[in-house]
């Protein structure tokens, strides 16, 4: 059996790729974020068809991989990923206030995003959050909090991978909708 581990290149970025893979019968593989950031796992792909995937340590798979092309046979395997939305909270209009202001904002912030048990990632002045609950919900605790002088809105979780290193994006797609962020009892 033959065992996948190397990425050939990536349709989404690769006019070359588009090109070689426009009469190709393509077998895709949809990853949910959590399987995403494995290097290794069984992919199946809509055919049906198993592709054991190894790829090396810390490699980080993007939307649209190509892991497999035979042109001779005109097919080639592509791996999905399915991620979710993420709220990202702008704090750049705080950037200005009084050194007092700012703490008083990004405390009441902290304690709105801790108090729901949500993972977060900070970057400059851009909170991201994982939706790990329903849209609504996050909604909610956000304008229920009324908080003075952010703004928050949901983008695609594709659209902020490129603003992210690897260990981001894995605190932020790697447990959400899995056990990690269920609530424990002691």
């Amino acid at each position: 059996m033959k065992i996948y581990n190397v990425i050939l290149g990536n349709i989404n970025t690769s006019d070359e790729w588009k090109k070689k893979l426009e009469n190709c019968d393509i077998d895709y593989i949809f990853l949910d974020q959590w399987t995403a950031q494995k290097s290794r796992f069984l992919g199946k792909g809509v055919s049906g068809e198993e592709y054991p995937i190894a790829l090396t340590r810390h490699s980080q798979i993007v939307d649209g991989d190509i892991i497999d092309f035979d042109e001779s046979a005109g097919k080639a395997v592509i791996l999905k990923i399915e991620l979710s939305p993420v709220l990202v909270i702008d704090l750049g209009g705080i950037r200005n206030n009084t050194p007092e202001d700012i703490i008083r904002i990004s405390v009441e912030l902290g304690h709105a995003i801790g108090n729901q048990h949500w993972p977060a990632v900070v970057k400059g002045t851009k909170v991201y959050v994982p939706l790990t609950v329903d849209k609504k919900v996050m909604l909610s605790v956000m304008e229920t909090h009324h908080i003075e002088g952010i703004s928050f809105e949901f983008e695609k979780g594709i659209d902020v991978i490129p603003y992210l290193a690897p260990h981001e994006i894995r605190r932020l797609f790697g447990g959400a909708g899995h056990e990690s962020h269920s609530h424990h009892h002691h």
